[in-house]
Parts: C-alpha cells; structure tokens; sequence
C-alpha cells in the first residue's frame, strides 16, 4: 500500500521539469526511542539498537531520494530479527529502481559487506560506502599521516567465498580540523565508481535530517502491536514526503523554481491535514 501510495505522488510530480525521475538514492535505518517495557513475545520484533548497547528499540529501514531530487521516501520496511543487511538493501532497491531511475546508492558503514557491495554492482549500480577501519587500514592511515597525505586511493579485492571476489576502491581522506592526532583522522570509503563521486556522499546526511521530521510526524503509542508501529512509521514517512512533495510544487508556483530548503513548514502540512482530514 505504501508503495502504491508513493507511486501516485510521483506521478503528481513527473509532469513538472523541476522534478527528476533519475539519481542518487540513500539507505539506511532508524530506530524508535529505546523500549523500556516487557517485550517477551516480541523479540523478533524488539531487537538490540544500533549502537549495540543493551537497550532494545524498534528498528526501520528507508530509501529516499537525495541530491538535488525532492527527498520523498520510496519505501520504508521493518528491520526483524534475522533480516540479513543484503535482504534490507535488496528490498528496498527493488522498490527504489521500480519507482525511479537510480544511478547511484550511498549507504552507511553498517552496509559495508562485501556481498551488499557485489549484490549493488550486479544490478548495474554504482555505490559510495564508508569502510569500517581493521588492522590494515588503521596501518595504512598511519603512513600517510606520517606522510602528511591528505588523500590515497587503491583498488581491493573482498573475498565473497570459494573463488569469487568483489573489486573495489578504498578512498582514505583526511577530514579537515580533526579532533584526533592520530589514525582517526582518516575515513575510508569503498566506491565502484569514480573517486569523484566522493563527493556526493555528504548528501546521505539528507536522511537524517530526514528521519528527524518524519518523527515529528509520528504518532506517539505504547502499544507493542507490530502491525500499528509499522503503521505509524510508515504514514509518517508518507506525510513527510507529500510535505516536500507539496513544497516543490508551492515553490515553483511562486518563484518558478526549486530550492531544496523548504519554505513550506512541516507544521503548515501538520495544520492542513488536520483541516481536511480531522487526523492530527
């Protein structure tokens, strides 16, 4: 239903130039404020929270435009229990590639997996995907710290299992005014495209701010009914893309043009739905 939902509203937009069906998509997950109940019975559901510490929390993942494109959500599905990092980012794909044209993919360290890298490649997609840092990496940030190099590229093969292996290309990049005087003041990023699209990765921090509105949207509940929490984080995720879809088409109708900070507030939207719905 959701996806159903989302294709009508890009149809709205199609017939307006200021929206393009074709480029760079983010994934990733979020999750709901730590569970603090009894979840016996819903363990599945109740998993561990991102940062593995021993709280439990509800987790969902997204797949949303970013870039210059309008940042509407194409899906969003629930993270259970045994769900593979591959199954999440195929999924979403699947969903992702039916409703636009998608070039590139920018995802999260938590994605770095060989097999989710092979999986995007197969499909004819490019990725840019921070590495988190072992032993050889850590040795090779601190040469070229002791270089004072700013910037190192090398190509590697990851194994994939028997005789088969994913090429890619980690990109070491020292951050500007780091706070380390050591190793850390490197990021490692693996890439199957030009290094030039490095660049592209800062829009990834668009679903974040991202997430932060969609929650805004959200109904608050205790209730531990899967079925109604997955409802709620999905029609947030809906609302927040018709706000900027809706946006979009307020802007070209003043101005002729589209800005990617909206001039439409979330709380407009908030006010308009409760108007004509009586939801809110």
């Amino acid at each position: 239903m959701y996806r159903q939902a989302i294709d009508r509203l890009l149809n709205e937009l199609a017939g307006r130039e200021e929206f393009v069906r074709a480029g760079i998509v983010a994934i990733d997950i979020t999750e709901a404020d730590p569970f603090t109940g009894d979840r016996t019975g819903h363990e599945d559901e109740i998993i561990g929270t991102k940062e593995q510490t021993d709280e439990y929390a509800y987790q969902w993942a997204t797949v949303q435009l970013v870039g210059n494109a309008v940042p509407i959500v194409l899906d969003a599905r629930p993270v259970q229990k045994g769900d593979t990092r591959k199954e999440i980012v195929e999924d979403l794909l699947d969903s992702a590639e039916a409703a636009v044209h998608v070039d590139n993919v920018l995802m999260d360290r938590e994605f770095d997996s060989q097999h989710v890298l092979e999986m995007i490649s197969q499909r004819g997609l490019s990725y840019v995907v921070p590495k988190r840092m072992q032993t050889s990496e850590k040795a090779q940030a601190k040469r070229l710290l002791q270089r004072g190099q700013d910037r190192y590229e090398t190509d590697r093969k990851l194994h994939l299992g028997k005789n088969e292996w994913h090429e890619t290309t980690l990109i070491y990049r020292r951050k500007e005014d780091s706070e380390y005087d050591d190793h850390r003041q490197y990021s490692v990023f693996m890439t199957n495209t030009s290094s030039a699209y490095l660049t592209e990765y800062g829009y990834r921090w668009e679903i974040e701010s991202g997430y932060k509105s969609i929650k805004r949207f959200m109904a608050a509940t205790t209730s531990k009914h899967f079925g109604l929490r997955l409802f709620y984080f999905a029609f947030a995720c809906l609302l927040y893309s018709i706000w900027r879809a809706v946006d979009l088409l307020v802007q070209v109708e003043l101005t002729g043009e589209y800005e990617h900070s909206p001039i439409v507030t979330a709380d407009n939207t908030l006010t308009l739905l409760k108007k004509e719905t009586g939801i809110g």
